[in-house]
């Protein structure tokens, strides 16, 4: 198999995609002759003609129209925002048309497209070059998002698009076309030649939607990203020495939540990371889901790490990324490595809970006419259900609570005390 980078993994999946099927073609902003802005077309209108890649003029609702058209028709167009800051003037054409064209149609009629687009930060282009709208999409009933983090998921995530019968938004993340980004800016980047995902396999296979991949196993806390996010964390988790379990989500429309599910379960921590702005993104939708569905496993509340609420900075542009540093608190956060500050261990909230449930079965006995024993007749005419019975305290059915908040007590104490110490310790001299 040969070492390809991400650039080289997507002109591989459309090359065979254009061979295979003569009902796919390229078109966009200088995709054709020039090859593409990142060089991801290079070559395909050389090699398939000007009938199968050409460009298009700059007018994004006019390259998804077309493609919208083309699509209803039988065609299967693949085509590029040069830009995924660029994409919002065909916003109306994607929510409005080709995400509804199948129900609208009752299934008489799909949209079979694929819209690619680079987006995300990390090469300094500055408000106008760095968007992740990632979270807009998938908002929309009717359109697939799909985020690859390596080659071989490009490749073959790509190729699943291409051949799906609905409208997909292909996210491709810029900082990782021609090298994995960790997110450590002041080191040089690893190329994809010494990373083992770069070894793509020849022609035609697919990365199904809706199946995230662990892209590191761990134990102490889950970490949710995609994109050049999960480099990211996986930067973090070996910084930090934190044993972190990276879920790389691959597709966010479809999401395959059984995967997050179980592996929150296990670890009991939950971290969600990605580069777009903290309010309303993706993130909180994440969050939601692993509340509804892991609240009784969670031994610390979810912690988000994101963008900043602001537009995407040139000069502090390493302020704004997420980076492996954020991350690595983010995860400390959690509690991992010691028990968290808000939950007792969990053998002390079991036993907390078995005595509150023993009293109160007790409690419930003895209202009902207590036990066999106590039923017996006592020989002197009286059936044991005459006897008076005593109810127990109430501040019995509270005991176990009782303990729980005499344990927080004791922890917010030794809390302080260790901040008041730290305090001091941090201003000797």
């Amino acid at each position: 198999m040969p070492t390809m980078t991400m650039t080289r993994a997507i002109n591989s999946a459309l090359d065979v995609m254009l061979g295979l099927d003569p009902r796919v073609l390229v078109f966009g902003e200088d995709v054709g002759y020039f090859g593409g802005v990142f060089r991801a077309t290079d070559g395909l209108m050389q090699k398939h003609g000007p009938t199968r890649c050409f460009d298009a003029p700059i007018c994004e609702g006019g390259i998804v129209a077309a493609a919208i058209g083309m699509g209803a028709y039988g065609l299967r167009p693949v085509v590029e925002i040069q830009f995924a800051d660029y994409i919002l003037p065909a916003y109306d054409q994607l929510v409005s048309e080709a995400a509804r064209l199948r129900y609208r149609s009752g299934g008489d009629f799909t949209a079979p497209i694929t819209v690619r687009a680079p987006y995300g930060g990390g090469i300094f282009g500055g408000q106008t070059h760095s968007a992740s709208p990632e979270a807009i999409f998938a908002h929309v009933s009717g359109l697939k998002t799909v985020i690859p983090s390596n080659p071989i998921d490009a490749k073959g995530l790509l190729i699943s698009a291409i051949e799906d019968e609905d409208p997909v938004i292909f996210l491709e993340p810029k900082r990782l076309y021609n090298g994995p980004f960790d997110g450590r800016q002041d080191r040089p980047l690893s190329p994809w030649s010494k990373h083992p995902l770069s070894d793509v396999p020849v022609g035609h296979y697919t990365v199904p939607f809706g199946k995230a991949a662990v892209a590191r196993a761990g134990n102490e806390v889950t970490v949710l990203a995609y994109g050049t996010m999960v480099h990211v964390a996986l930067a973090a988790a070996e910084d930090s020495g934190i044993d972190a379990e990276v879920i790389d989500l691959r597709s966010l429309v479809p999401l395959d939540i059984d995967a997050i599910v179980a592996s929150v379960e296990r670890t009991g921590r939950c971290v969600v990371v990605h580069e777009a702005s903290r309010f309303a993104g993706l993130g909180g939708e994440l969050s939601a889901l692993v509340q509804e569905r892991c609240f009784y496993h969670l031994e610390a509340p979810i912690e988000r790490v994101a963008g900043w609420d602001t537009p995407y900075p040139h000069a502090f542009e390493w302020d704004y990324f997420p980076g492996p540093a954020r991350v690595a608190a983010a995860m400390r956060r959690t509690g991992v490595g010691e028990q968290s500050s808000l939950q007792p261990p969990r053998h002390w909230r079991r036993r907390c809970r078995g005595r509150a449930r023993r009293l109160a079965r007790a409690a419930r006995r003895q209202r009902r006419g207590g036990c066999a024993a106590a039923r017996r007749d006592d020989g002197q005419g009286h059936g044991g259900n005459d006897r008076p019975l005593r109810r127990p305290h109430r501040r019995h059915a509270w005991r176990g609570r009782r303990a729980h908040r005499r344990w927080l007590a004791a922890r917010r104490i030794r809390d302080r005390r260790d901040r008041r110490c730290a305090a001091g310790s941090a201003g000797a001299p």
